[in-house]
């Protein structure tokens, strides 16, 4: 075997396990990442469910007063 389809075969191999290297460092990476946004939607949703109940509760409570004004009237 001549020395330049050698050296072809050794780039081509360095070649193809660098490629494959980016590819599952990139791929581990993005699953990281949407991992995170998962978890910071998660919190987000929790805020908005807690917001939602709180909304609730003071539309109770406004009644309420407004109940008791009308009642000291």
């Amino acid at each position: 075997m001549s020395d330049a389809i050698l050296v072809a075969i050794i780039s081509g191999v360095c070649t193809l396990l660098g490629s494959c290297g980016g590819v599952i460092a990139s791929s581990r990476l993005t699953q990281y990442r949407l991992a995170a946004l998962e978890k910071q939607v998660n919190c987000h949703n929790q805020v908005i469910e807690r917001t939602f109940r709180l909304e609730g509760r003071m539309d109770e409570c406004e009644h309420d007063i407004r109940d008791l004004k009308n009642g000291m009237k």
